[in-house]
């Protein structure tokens, strides 16, 4: 019995010197890759005026199917292909989405940032088990976050909470719709939201050894990049001081416990335990051979930090904690909805 078919949708805009690297450890398991390319609005400041990336990812998109596609699985596409002629994508990267969505012919529709990577063990478990079981219709990922190069991640309480688990894999049919991109929503023909029917949790993944590695936050250029198009974007309410954040707690470690981009929340620092990702392997030696040109963030005091047993405790405190500090975040926030109901009812008087 084969195994089902994967369309991979990959939406990316900068996303060098991750590209060729993402597009070669996805290969062999795809059935197409589909990679949208471009700008929203509010990520004007970091595309050329056309909308399109400044580091040459379509470039070395298009390059890659040139040179390194013999089974024509790759799909371009941009916001030109999709009839938007000043280059930009209208919206939040739900139109994006949808764009990968409407190409997909696979059984299954895997949803890839273009800094994450999956071990090929991992993904072959994943054929497997949708092989096994074809009424599976979500899989979630429990990701882990590099931080600052390759050797570190961050952890923290808001990860802990929920967000390191990565909604990605959705099982698919010509009548699906793609809803949302925050969060990744698929819904069938009935209308019905295919996390609610047979869903695999990214935790029930963990516990076999299986994870998404996001390498998001790893090179300075990289997270710059980020931060600018979070300040700017609508959606992310949480971001009013991401440029300060980055410039005091991610260029520079004044606060080790605010090390997570979802700054208002506890983070902290750890040491990578375990084995990257193979395409990551030769992403770090071409790096380190002069191939790739990346300027990489300093460690020093990183290693500094790590070092040091008084971090090492007070991070363990913090994880001891952190369901008492859910249960606290969930109660402020009640507390401030009370607030703004009153005010509100006070206004109408």
């Amino acid at each position: 019995m084969a195994y089902p078919k994967i369309s991979f949708g990959i939406i990316v805009l900068n996303g060098e010197p991750f590209t060729r690297y993402n597009l070669r450890a996805l290969y062999p398991f795809a059935h197409q890759i589909i990679v949208v390319e471009g700008a929203v609005p509010a990520a004007a400041s970091i595309s050329t005026p056309n909308g399109h990336s400044t580091d040459g990812t379509l470039e070395v998109l298009r390059k890659f199917k040139e040179q390194e596609d013999p089974e024509n699985k790759v799909t371009i596409v941009t916001a030109e292909d999709e009839g938007y002629p000043n280059g930009f994508w209208p919206g939040e990267k739900d139109e994006m989405s949808r764009a990968c969505a409407k190409r997909a012919t696979g059984d299954y529709l895997w949803q890839v940032d273009i800094d994450e990577f999956y071990k090929p063990n991992d993904m072959q478990f994943i054929l497997k088990m949708l092989q096994n079981d074809p009424e599976i219709t979500a899989v979630s990922f429990k990701q882990i976050t590099f931080w600052g190069g390759f050797d570190y991640v961050a952890d923290g309480w808001y990860l802990r909470w929920g967000a390191r688990i990565y909604h990605r894999l959705f099982k698919w049919d010509p009548s699906y719709c793609y809803a949302t991109h925050r969060p990744p929503t698929v819904h069938d023909a009935h209308g019905r939201d295919l996390r609610t029917l047979k869903w695999i949790d990214g935790t029930q993944l963990a516990q076999q050894g299986v994870f998404l590695y996001h390498y998001s936050l790893v090179f300075p250029k990289q997270v710059t990049d980020k931060c600018v198009y979070y300040s700017q974007a609508n959606w992310a309410t949480h971001a009013k001081d991401i440029m300060k954040w980055m410039y005091n707690n991610y260029l520079n470690l004044k606060n080790p416990f605010r090390v997570h981009n979802v700054y208002q929340h506890s983070s902290w620092l750890e040491r990578f335990q375990g084995q990257h990702p193979p395409e990551i392997l030769c992403l770090q030696q071409d790096i380190k051979e002069g191939r790739i040109n990346i300027e990489l963030r300093h460690t020093n005091d990183v290693e500094q930090l790590l070092q040091s047993q008084s971090y090492s405790l007070k991070c363990a405190m913090l994880k001891m904690i952190t369901p008492i500090s859910k249960q606290v975040y969930h109660m402020r926030n009640l507390e401030e909805q009370i607030k703004r109901k009153i005010k509100h009812a006070i206004e109408k008087i």
